[in-house]
């Protein structure tokens, strides 16, 4: 039987494995689909040796990054993101490395985009911003601007957007664990008064279904949209990418 999985840490309810299990049964394929929860990246290899029916594995964090020292292959995608979350086990253990996160990412967002949409806000710098970057700038051709609690160099703080910014950057995507549940009651710091029925928010958590911070924005006239359909399509692009 043909295995396939998830790595991180650690891994709780896993959207994947409840999402291909079920796809396996309704499609009448004959897999399973395992949650591999290991405390340190270096106990990837076992996992790769002790399973020999392995054929391919989703990453989450706080892998994605760490894993591709491991890999024979990365596609010149998952390269210029640096974030890996899909890993092809092709005949004689050699291990390719993909991004399907930009692929759901980009795909989801796509049919909301107007016009006026050029400047995208990336709350938090974490794994998943990387694909969000790349796929604004690269497959949309936005600006992009990143927001951290501490500035740097090409991140502005929380504090940094004003109104003012508000106006010119009018896609706002969070990428942190902010207002995930249970922590429902919190949202990212911004001046939500701000927002009007240019804005687009978008944010990567869906637990809670609709998030603090996408309430504060709809409250205003904002769009928003939660992170499930992207987990659906990355889903879908992972399972192709590991069978085609």
């Amino acid at each position: 039987m043909n295995t396939y999985g998830l790595i991180g840490y650690p891994l709780g309810h896993s959207f994947s494995r409840k999402f291909f299990t079920e796809k396996f049964e309704k499609e009448g394929i004959d897999a399973q689909y395992l949650n591999f929860e290991i405390p340190s990246i270096e106990d990837f290899p076992n996992i790769i040796q002790s399973h020999p029916n392995l054929r391919g594995l989703n990453v989450t964090i706080p892998y994605k990054q760490q894993v591709m020292q491991y890999l024979d292959e990365i596609s010149p995608e998952a390269k210029a993101i640096g974030a890996v979350n899909v890993i092809k086990i092709a005949p004689l253990w050699k291990l390719g490395g993909y991004n399907s996160d930009v692929i759901g990412f980009v795909n989801s967002i796509r049919p909301l985009l107007k016009p006026h949409h050029r400047k995208a806000l990336i709350l938090g710098t974490g794994g998943a911003s990387k694909a969000i970057h790349y796929g604004l700038r690269e497959k949309l051709g936005m600006d992009t601007l990143f927001v951290s609690r501490t500035g740097r160099e090409g991140i502005i703080t929380y504090d940094d957007v004003t109104a003012e910014v508000l106006k010119e950057y009018t896609i706002i995507v969070n990428c942190s664990p902010v207002g995930m549940y249970p922590h429902v009651d919190e949202c990212p710091t911004l001046p939500y008064e701000a927002m009007t029925e240019r804005h687009l928010l978008y944010d990567l958590v869906y637990n809670p279904e609709e998030t603090l911070f996408m309430k504060k924005g709809a409250t205003y006239g904002a769009t928003v949209k939660n992170g499930l359909e992207m987990l659906h399509l990355q889903a879908l692009a992972a399972w192709e990418i590991w069978n085609f």
